[in-house]
């Protein structure tokens, strides 16, 4: 279970003032639970914990199965945004960091960006290897995974022929409409569906991260029970509901401090890519109509090296959330040296993980003294069952963060201008005649 510490801002903000925040955190909880405010047709994620059928469990791990009867050891997952971020988020966070699962496939990603040269050098391992393709997209025209999959498709269809590369391609899209709903139906690839109710950036616990997380060899039946695990909590209307006091403390440090930015730290590297998923689930979510928090992300103790000078005495336009794994899996133990050159003797016979530890309690200590707020959100271990309850809780707090912000947290009207100016300017038919304004722009 999540648990939720905002005692490090306590010497910031006066607590009636948070009190007066908590109450406003309430009455945005009240609106996500009613369902009332504006886009709740994208409150689907809600329930997913307890809605998704053991039987979709069963048929992803159907297709792990028969992709390693044919030794598959290389699987594409094609997607952009939510649609990859959330599945690399766990896979990453569960994988070993340096050696790949024995019978397990590797995963990479494509369609994530543009760039010429990552395509080429993963067409070049996808020549090595032994290679299936999982496709992500609602409608299959967006643009950054449309372009990876034609040249993935391309390369699959060429090395195994057409009849086998349908068995190797997996499409998550729209039920019943779009560019690759049509294809997968023409070609007969296995698909499953991106519920019209859930928005990208909502969707780990659909189809969209459940099969790259059970091809990769984890336990996606426990990462739903600690998200259901997670519901059952947040369920429960009241001052110490952790999301209520999340939602709460940040908007006050925002509204009332003007603390413009959130920066979400974590002490261990395995959960980089939670610190990605979170950004896109908070930028996308309250990041309009001139408002929202920025959010960043740090790795530490890595980036005290780096960012750590500014977080400490740069501008005092930042607070800090600290996501905190209680407890390690493995340990490692310093241990003495004769010479001491490098005068570590102290530290003979502790854990690695103590020193984490205290590093980053001092981390702490030394950015309230410097005047950035601290919150701290816990779990235990990290597993399966615990990463399920960090999704969960994020997004049950954002959808009522945004509400006490004032704002739809389930659109993204301005992610298709930058759309509109690239359609232009490669010539897409029906943009040509902007092309020549926007160039004389730049």
């Amino acid at each position: 279970m999540v648990k939720v510490n905002v005692g490090g801002c306590s010497s910031f903000v006066k607590d009636a003032d948070y009190q007066n925040y908590v109450q406003k955190a309430l009455a945005a909880y009240d609106v996500l639970m009613a369902e009332s405010g504006p886009g709740n047709d994208f409150l689907g994620w809600k329930t997913l914990p307890v809605d998704i059928p053991d039987s979709l469990i069963d048929e992803c791990e159907g297709i792990r199965d028969a992709w390693a009867a044919k030794d598959v050891d290389l699987v594409v997952v094609i997607g952009i945004g939510g649609s990859y971020l959330g599945a690399r988020c766990a896979i990453e966070a569960l994988s070993h960091g340096f050696i790949r699962k024995e019978g397990v496939p590797q995963i990479v990603y494509a369609g994530s960006n543009l760039s010429e040269d990552y395509l080429a050098e993963l067409m070049d391992l996808a020549a090595t290897r032994n290679t299936a393709c999982v496709v992500i997209s609602k409608s299959g025209t967006t643009t950054e995974p449309a372009v990876a999959f034609r040249i993935v498709k391309e390369y699959i269809e060429k090395t195994y022929g057409k009849a086998e590369a349908a068995t190797r391609i997996v499409a998550i899209t729209d039920a019943a409409r779009g560019a690759l709903k049509t294809l997968a139906t023409q070609e007969g690839y296995k698909t499953f569906v991106v519920p019209d109710n859930v928005g990208g950036r909502y969707s780990v616990l659909t189809p969209v991260g459940i099969l790259p997380i059970v091809l990769a060899g984890f336990d996606m039946r426990a990462m739903l029970r600690g998200a259901a695990a997670q519901r059952e909590a947040l369920l429960v209307k009241s001052e110490d509901n952790p999301a209520v006091q999340y939602a709460a403390m940040r908007n006050l440090l925002y509204a009332g401090l003007g603390k413009k930015v959130e920066v979400l730290v974590t002490f261990n590297p395995k959960l980089q890519y939670l610190g990605e998923w979170w950004k896109q689930l908070y930028g996308e979510s309250e990041g309009k109509d001139g408002k929202g928090i920025f959010p960043a992300s740090v790795v530490c103790t890595t980036d005290l090296h780096s960012m750590g000078q500014y977080i400490q005495e740069g501008e005092r336009l930042l607070f800090e959330t600290t996501v905190t794994v209680m407890n390690a899996h493995r340990e490692v133990i310093v241990g003495p040296d004769e010479q001491n050159l490098d005068q570590l003797n102290y530290l003979a016979g502790r854990h690695v993980e103590h020193c984490n530890k205290m590093a980053q309690l001092g981390t702490k200590l030394a950015h309230i003294d410097g005047g950035v707020p601290q919150m701290d959100i816990s779990v235990e271990r990290l597993d399966e069952e615990s990463l399920g309850a960090l999704f969960y809780f994020f997004e049950f707090a954002c959808g009522v963060s945004a509400y006490l912000l004032g704002v739809n947290p389930f659109n993204q009207p301005g992610v298709e201008a930058y759309k509109k100016n690239m359609f232009a300017l490669l010539s897409k038919p029906g943009y040509e005649a902007q092309s020549e304004a926007l160039l004389a722009r730049l």
